[in-house]
């Protein structure tokens, strides 16, 4: 298990910084491209920043609202939940979370919050009813490992540089679209920078969202790894996930904007091949429960 989070750890941050790199590449060379040298990456970094400023203090209101969830549940509500998060908190050393119940009979989970000491964790009604004590534990702990380990802010940076590539990409199109740039410049290596810019420009969102979703995966990894060390019985989350994997119908406030918080995809069972994989916010479930597993 502690392998397993090592190499997740290391896989995730090698993946953020590709991705920085890659932003910076992109903006110098939009830049030099179109003719406006620092100016657009200058402005799309300062809407970036009210973006991330807004994600970081309200980004888990959004989650929560979007998804249905109600809440914040109080001891006497359903001492049974309250007590399990409790333990688990114990256990790990975290504040106590807020914690909302979605009411929909999908089984489904995630975390959301800034930091451990501003978190929530959600939990549909459907996932309480269907799973056993020690798989509901197995969840819980999985979520609060995302917590624990900052998964919801090293996300919200992702967004926020995916974001970055979606505004210079589509400011760079839009002043080559309108006539802009150094159309009258006979430079040669400036009529190839325009060309690789403009195809850079139509393809960097794609290849941005590829990259936010590899981190996503990576995230999951980690959390069923960590999950497993706070319970000791990667069984019981390997349970769980069998179950919520057999619930075939989505979640009804399914939503793409918050599909990577949760424990599964909310879409529900879709085809399986290599396509869906490499645009699907989650892992296999299958390769999940195998690696969970092997770390019993």
């Amino acid at each position: 298990m502690y392998n397993q989070i090592t190499a997740n750890k290391r896989k995730s941050i090698l993946l953020v910084g590709i991705f920085v790199v890659f932003i910076a590449l992109l903006g110098w060379l939009l830049g030099e491209a179109g003719g406006y040298g620092y100016g657009g990456l200058i402005v799309a970094g300062g809407i970036s920043l009210v973006m991330a400023l807004f994600s970081y203090y309200g980004g888990d209101k959004v989650a929560l609202i979007t998804s249905g969830a109600k809440g914040p549940l109080k001891k006497e509500e359903n001492p049974y939940i309250y007590r399990l998060v409790e333990n688990l908190c114990i256990t790990s050393g975290l504040p106590m979370p807020k914690i909302y119940i979605i009411p929909d009979p999908a089984p489904n989970a995630f975390a959301t919050g800034r930091d451990p000491k501003h978190s929530s964790i959600a939990l549909t009604t459907g996932l309480i009813e269907s799973l056993e004590n020690e798989e509901l534990e197995g969840v819980i702990a999985h979520e609060l490992s995302h917590i624990k380990n900052y998964d919801i802010r090293l996300m919200m940076i992702v967004i926020v540089l995916v974001g970055t590539v979606a505004l210079l990409s589509d400011w760079f199109l839009r002043f080559r679209l309108f006539g802009g740039g150094r159309d009258n410049d006979n430079n040669q290596i400036n009529k190839i920078l325009i060309i690789i810019g403009i195809i850079l420009a139509i393809l960097s969102p794609l290849i941005a969202q590829l990259i936010k979703l590899a981190v996503s995966r990576k995230r999951e990894f980690l959390a069923d790894a960590d999950g497993s060390l706070l319970t000791r019985y990667p069984e019981g989350l390997a349970r769980a996930l069998e179950k919520i994997s057999n619930y075939k119908t989505p979640l009804k406030k399914a939503n793409n904007a918050v599909a990577h918080l949760y424990i599964s995809s909310p879409f529900g069972a879709k085809t399986k091949n290599s396509i869906h994989n490499l645009f699907s916010t989650h892992p296999p479930i299958e390769e999940r429960i195998a690696l969970l597993r092997k770390m019993a």
